[in-house]
């Protein structure tokens, strides 16, 4: 039925997805393969110290708008952040500790400039809907409500600034959107990218066409997935794996959690060391 439509690569029930997943196989099958579907999993490689801060500023903020109004100050943010610190994949503690300062920094100007009244409507929230022909799933970082409508809002902790197609293009936030508009049944067009080392804002409004877009793709890459894991099931050899998930290589080698494992990814990109992608500044 599918072929006589012209859907190949849809698939013909709904599959559970995540933004992750999607963006995981978009950049390389084989690691998705290790990642989701090898068992018993190969080893993955140490932590980076840039995803180490950025988890901390997600924490430290989770928990910094759990607090009753009245608790919320820059202080007690930039407390947070000392709170839920960790060291991982960092040169030393010294490194470690420039970082966390910058970190205390970051988050107590963000929370500086937001209105003293300002109260989120979900931190972290798990949204889970279907989506055309997925069910698109996912942990949103935080759904703010402007002028009657929903935002989504995602923290960035990168080093490099963001552009406005940093956000309508972003995969991961059409889908939250689309997902937020049935979880919480309101309209929601607008994403936002909000960068603590800048403090900038970088955001989009969707549209019914854009969104449209962002989902059709979405489910290119949710019936490709189902394909690949489809035949390895079927055959469950290592052909069908090589062929089914093949090496998708480029910069991103040098940071996969399995390069390790992957000659060809190794000898694409060079070796890092874990605090590489750190910013200066």
């Amino acid at each position: 039925m599918q072929q006589q439509l012209g859907l190949e690569g849809i698939p013909d029930k709904l599959v559970r997805v995540t933004p992750a997943r999607l963006s995981t196989w978009a950049g390389c099958p084989r690691r998705y393969r290790m990642a989701y579907l090898d068992r018993p999993a190969p080893k993955r490689g140490g932590a980076w110290a840039n995803a180490t801060l950025g988890a901390v500023v997600h924490n430290a903020l989770k928990a910094y708008f759990e607090l009753p109004r009245d608790q919320r100050t820059p202080q007690r943010a930039e407390l947070l952040v000392h709170r839920c610190w960790k060291s991982d994949g960092f040169a030393d503690s010294e490194q470690a500790a420039e970082h966390r300062r910058r970190a205390q920094r970051w988050v107590h100007d963000y929370v500086s400039a937001l209105p003293a009244d300002f109260t989120p409507v979900a931190v972290e929230r798990w949204v889970s809907a279907p989506v055309g022909e997925i069910i698109a799933e996912g942990r949103v970082d935080r759904v703010d409500e402007r002028d009657g409508e929903l935002v989504i809002v995602d923290y960035k902790t990168g080093r490099h600034g963001l552009r406005v197609d940093d956000a309508k293009n972003s995969l991961a936030l059409g889908l939250y959107a689309m997902a937020v508009r049935k979880t919480l049944r309101r309209r929601c067009n607008r994403v936002e990218l909000h960068h603590l080392p800048t403090g900038t804002v970088t955001a989009w409004d969707h549209t019914a066409e854009s969104l449209d877009g962002l989902r059709e793709r979405a489910e290119r890459l949710a019936g490709e997935i189902q394909e690949a894991t489809d035949a390895l099931d079927s055959a469950n050899a290592n052909d069908v794996a090589e062929e089914a998930f093949p090496v998708r290589t480029g910069p991103h080698c040098s940071w996969c959690d399995f390069r390790a494992h992957c000659t060809r990814g190794q000898q694409a990109a060079p070796d890092l060391r874990p605090w590489a992608l750190l910013g200066d500044g």
